[in-house]
């Protein structure tokens, strides 16, 4: 426990301009896509009307979750990458334990605009004039939001905690899957690896499936 504060400490250190931002814009979001139905001076918004405009709103919900992931693991590593893990290494406990402090601090990090997104939903649905036939679903969005920053975090986690050699690797693949495509276009090829790659990771079941589709915080 003491390491765990310790290292919570440090983190909110490297990483509280991520926080505090992500958390004003999780909060304003939800309140934001639903400013015209909360004024009660211009009255109900049409179903239609207000269906688009919380449609593009919802575009910024996975931007927002894959910028805090991606983010706050990048700044979880960045000490340890500058001290070339001379200090992690020195620490009595084993790597694994290590690492998985590592991500509990940053994962607690992360439930402070998680929350925000929760509480502005709530409040967003509360105060909005929605039209009937309309619901709000703010348990649902946030719920969803909550799972988008675990994977991207998750994922940023994994490839941050590698070496330089290794993010260059995983570059590299992916480079190669976008170079053997456009050759195989060139030849007229009857090949589609990137669109394969993205029939699996963002859709149906694939990791990534959570970013895609509709995020609306009020829906029929």
């Amino acid at each position: 426990m003491v390491m765990y504060k310790a290292l919570l400490y440090t983190q909110w250190k490297w990483a509280r301009l991520i926080i505090l931002l992500g958390t004003l814009a999780g909060f304003s979001l939800p309140l934001l896509s639903l400013q015209g139905a909360a004024r009660a001076d211009r009255g109900a918004l049409q179903a239609q009307d207000l269906l688009r405009a919380v449609q593009s709103w919802g575009t910024l919900y996975p931007l927002l979750a894959a910028a805090l992931g991606l983010l706050v693991a990048i700044a979880t590593w960045t000490a340890d990458h500058r001290g070339r893990h001379v200090h992690a290494l020195t620490l009595p406990l084993p790597r694994w334990r290590y690492v998985l402090l590592r991500f509990a601090a940053g994962m607690t990090l992360l439930a402070v605009p998680i929350a925000a997104v929760s509480v502005g939903a709530l409040l967003a649905a509360f105060t909005a004039t929605i039209p009937s036939g309309l619901q709000a679903y703010p348990l649902a969005l946030s719920l969803r939001f909550a799972l988008a920053v675990l994977v991207a975090y998750a994922v940023f986690f994994a490839i941050s905690a590698g070496t330089a050699r290794t993010a260059g690797i995983i570059l590299g693949v992916i480079a190669a899957l976008v170079v053997v495509q456009v050759v195989a276009s060139i030849a007229n090829l009857q090949l589609d690896l990137v669109g394969t790659s993205q029939v699996v990771l963002l859709q149906g079941l694939g990791p990534l499936a959570v970013f895609t589709g509709r995020w609306m915080l009020v829906d029929v």
